[in-house]
């Protein structure tokens, strides 16, 4: 297990590779040669060099699995640690995509606050149209909002680019987001909230990297972290290539779903998985 330590010249470089900085990096950054030896440029630097598009899922969750209480409660579950990683990687990307529970639920910024750093496009999955447009995120004069919904949704005036999808049987498919998104030069993604959300983007194969925070913390019951569709023996089991870091109070999985040559790993023969119009 190797122990996460950054310091704000390692940031800065960070943030100059990624592209997400005014900051030009020097002749002595090689982020190649320097994830052989530092544990944040092994876990940061995928991110920031990823071609276009990247998807990485985050997931922050109890030591039994769960992402939020039975009533929906799904704040403060990650450590501080665990937090400032969430950040880094909002910082890193261009936009990140929650479900409309999760906005419904917790009412989140979606901004970068406890590291420097940009904020990136906030993108809701709103199938049917269940916001009203008065959320926080909509008036915090943060950075832009597009809401994606189906094309048959409701039509509603939101202070936001409204993006309208076809909706298939069970949703939104995620392969449509990310093409949509990239479209708009929105080509690192992060895959933040809800579980369902995180897990139709696994199981349709979209996720190139997987990232698990687990906090010292016992819930007891509530939703998971990931809940796929069921297999009939362990052989069918996904084992990505998985690195572990100590973040400091929680402990992070890096998980590699995608190889670098695009292929998926077992998750990608559960096709079928859409967005649904809960995310």
């Amino acid at each position: 297990m190797r122990k996460i330590e950054i310091n704000d010249a390692l940031w800065a470089k960070l943030l100059a590779i990624s592209g997400n900085s005014a900051l030009h990096v020097g002749q002595d950054c090689d982020p190649v040669r320097d994830t052989v030896w530092d544990p944040a440029m092994a876990l940061y630097g995928p991110i920031a060099t990823s071609g276009e598009p990247f998807v990485l899922a985050q997931v922050g969750q109890s030591l039994d699995g769960r992402v939020a209480t039975p009533t929906g409660d799904a704040r403060d579950i990650s450590g501080p640690d665990g937090i400032a990683h969430l950040h880094r990687c909002r910082a890193l990307v261009d936009a990140v995509i929650v479900g409309v529970g999760t906005v419904k639920c917790d009412d989140p910024r979606l901004s970068v606050r406890a590291v420097e750093g940009p904020d990136p496009v906030r993108v809701i999955i709103d199938c049917r149209a269940e916001l009203s447009g008065e959320e926080r995120l909509f008036e915090d004069g943060g950075a832009p909002v597009i809401l994606l919904q189906a094309d048959d949704a409701a039509y509603k005036r939101y202070p936001a680019e409204v993006i309208r999808i076809h909706r298939r049987a069970n949703g939104l498919d995620p392969r449509e987001i990310v093409d949509v998104l990239g479209e708009r030069g929105l080509g690192r993604i992060l895959v933040e909230g809800g579980a369902r959300t995180i897990a139709r983007f696994i199981a349709g194969g979209m996720v190139d990297r997987l990232h698990v925070a687990i906090a010292p913390l016992i819930i007891g019951s509530g939703p998971t972290g990931i809940c796929l569709p069921p297999i009939d023996q362990l052989s069918c089991a996904t084992r990505p290539i998985a690195s572990v870091y100590n973040l400091g109070s929680d402990i992070l999985f890096d998980c590699r779903l995608r190889a670098d040559d695009g292929v998926t790993s077992g998750l990608a023969e559960r096709d079928e998985v859409r967005v649904a119009d809960h995310a």
